[in-house]
């Protein structure tokens, strides 16, 4: 749980902080979800003082906070909160005054450069131009000057000079947050997502992380496919905002891009997979019996050759262990084996494969060579094939079950009646 405590600043002890201590307690505040929560109940339990006023625009409550500033005794901790709650309220004028009043006690530059963002902010250029051109001996010294005569050249559409102006800025102060933003956004605007994505990097660096800065950064991630990278920038804005909306929007976008690419990819190797299947056997430089054999097997692809194991070659009249070894050979230069399709197909299928699944119910597909009732031959022949269930059994097909040593023809009708009385049988080569 988060409490005052674990704060950098107390707002609530006798004096007031300082104004770039309480901008740090803000940045601490909204670097999470749960600060917010914990830091509203905190400000709620307090009694009414200029603090607590500080703490309500903290807390995103301008009008309440104007209430309670405008009570206590003045200061420039004061001036500056009130100058910022009106500035939310759209009261300008107010506004200025209450930063004129700020840099009249201690607070100069930092309420002056306010007073331009105000001017700035309501559409005031000409007011924002002569404060900025007031504060000549800021020029090279201030950061916060810097940036905000950036900001006031973009709002002139004067682009070039104003990024010039951002990276003044971060010349001075590498950490300025709102200057790296302002100096991404713009690359980012203008298609430069190299430079861009740099700036945002440097940005969120910066703790707590910038929240827009990491969402820009990873939809710059996710267009040029880095996935990883993506996921990571919204992952951790929802680790401390949750319920983040435009986060939890990103993190199903880039979740449904990662799919559509994994399904690109797996289409493509498939079609590259299908173009070796349909490699015809006449393309191979096999022996005039070997090639015969193969013709009255039906088989004529590589992709019928897979889904041959060598016990079905073997069991096959005239097709002996050298004939074997050549298609054997062939394949292995090529990285392929006989059978690899049909333990392909099992293992894509999971238990059970959906063309057997629809002629038994999967109790009778599981039954065991046991349940059968067969001979002790035929069990015994069906244990050294690695056969033990009804499932297994009905995916052999009769010349692997031949092809077995002291396994006969007896044996072989005795497993075919015994299937047809569950209405099923042995594979068959197509």
């Amino acid at each position: 749980m988060v409490s005052l405590a674990d704060a950098p600043v107390n707002l609530f002890e006798k004096e007031l902080p300082s104004f770039d201590e309480i901008k740090t307690l803000w940045r601490y505040v909204h670097s999470s979800e749960a600060n917010q929560i914990e830091f509203r109940a905190e400000t709620a339990k307090q009694k009414d003082t200029p603090a607590k006023g500080i703490a309500l625009l903290l807390c995103g409550e301008p009008a309440e906070a104007v209430k309670l500033l405008e009570k206590g005794p003045d200061c420039s901790q004061k001036q500056m909160a009130l100058g910022y709650a009106l500035r939310k309220l759209g009261e300008t004028d107010k506004a200025v005054k209450a930063f004129d009043a700020a840099a009249r006690q201690s607070d100069g530059p930092a309420a002056t450069m306010e007073k331009c963002e105000t001017y700035r902010l309501a559409g005031h250029l000409e007011a924002c131009e002569k404060e900025l051109a007031a504060c000549g001996n800021f020029e090279n010294v201030s950061a916060e000057y810097h940036y905000q005569k950036g900001k006031l050249q973009d709002c002139l559409a004067h682009y070039e000079p104003a990024m010039n102006e951002y990276e003044f800025a971060i010349d001075l102060d590498h950490t300025h947050v709102k200057a790296l933003f302002a100096l991404a956004y713009s690359f980012d605007l203008r298609g430069d997502e190299t430079e861009a994505a740099h700036y945002y990097k440097e940005l969120v660096q910066i703790a707590p992380a910038h929240v827009n800065g990491l969402l820009n950064l990873a939809v710059l991630y996710e267009n040029v496919g880095a996935y990883d990278e993506a996921a990571c920038c919204a992952e951790s804005v929802l680790k401390s905002h949750p319920n983040h909306a435009k986060a939890q929007l990103f993190a199903k976008d880039i979740a449904s891009a990662r799919v559509m690419v994994h399904d690109e990819e797996k289409e493509k190797r498939q079609s590259r997979q299908n173009k070796i299947l349909e490699i015809p056997i006449s393309d191979f430089e096999l022996s005039v019996r070997s090639r015969n054999c193969l013709k009255k097997m039906n088989i004529h692809t590589v992709g019928d050759l897979l889904r041959t194991s060598e016990s079905e070659l073997l069991a096959y009249k005239n097709f002996g262990e050298t004939s074997l070894q050549e298609i054997k050979e062939i394949l292995e230069i090529k990285e392929m084996r006989l059978g690899m399709a049909i333990d392909d197909d099992k293992d894509a299928a999971g238990t059970i494969d959906p063309e057997i699944a629809s002629k038994a119910s999967p109790e009778i597909l599981n039954k065991t060579m046991g349940e059968l009732g067969l001979s002790v031959r035929a069990r015994r022949a069906l244990e050294r094939l690695g056969v033990k269930t009804v499932l297994e059994l009905i995916s052999k097909t009769e010349a692997e079950l031949l092809g077995c040593k002291n396994f006969g023809v007896t044996s072989l009708n005795e497993i075919k009646e015994s299937l047809e009385g569950l209405g099923l049988g042995l594979r068959t080569l197509e």
